[in-house]
């Protein structure tokens, strides 16, 4: 996931909705109101670089889909909205909604070491997180092997953000799928 220390990757645009230039975006968040109340967020290109200042119109959630359709100011037809297809949806890094206990900002795990015992040495470490309906976390192990973690209380039962590690409960045989 693309992140500097100033913006927030909350999505990225994966087509068009219709001809009047809306836009459907795979959200990196877990918060809907970034897809749904009006106001600025910011477009990255899918070759980097500054991301530009753009006003959210409106948006809405797709009936039954993690998806969310959403009109950015100045994207009036099909063609225009075909130009942002792979563009990241940003929102500034201090735009962080608050959160009840146990809850946490996924882009917060990236970079914790995950443990199987406290006191244990890691596994592996988070080095990516996917959205869709249930959050995965991506753990690469010192071997380099990519595990999928469902991110689920009962698998990861503790966080510790401050000692940069998690605690791994994995179910037999999912650490050797």
């Amino acid at each position: 996931m693309a992140e500097s220390n100033e913006w927030l990757s909350v999505g990225k645009i994966v087509g068009v909705q219709g001809l009047r230039g809306e836009l459907r975006v795979n959200p990196a968040s877990d918060f809907p109101e970034r897809f749904t109340a009006p106001g600025p967020r910011w477009l990255r290109s899918r070759k980097g670089g500054e991301p530009t200042e753009i006003q959210l119109k409106k948006g809405r959630q797709l009936p039954g889909k993690s998806l969310f359709v959403v009109q950015l100011e100045g994207i009036d037809s099909r063609s225009a909205a075909e130009t942002l297809v792979g563009h990241e949806l940003l929102v500034s890094a201090d735009d962080r909604p608050e959160l009840d206990e146990g809850e946490f900002h996924l882009l917060d795990l990236l970079g914790l070491e995950a443990r199987l015992e406290s006191d244990s040495p890691a596994v592996g470490t988070v080095s990516d997180l996917i959205s869709g309906g249930n959050d995965l976390l991506e753990i690469t192990t010192s071997e380099g092997r990519k595990l999928l973690i469902p991110f689920v209380e009962a698998i990861v039962p503790e966080v510790h953000l401050e000692e940069g590690w998690l605690l791994l409960s994995p179910p037999p045989g999912l650490l050797e799928l």
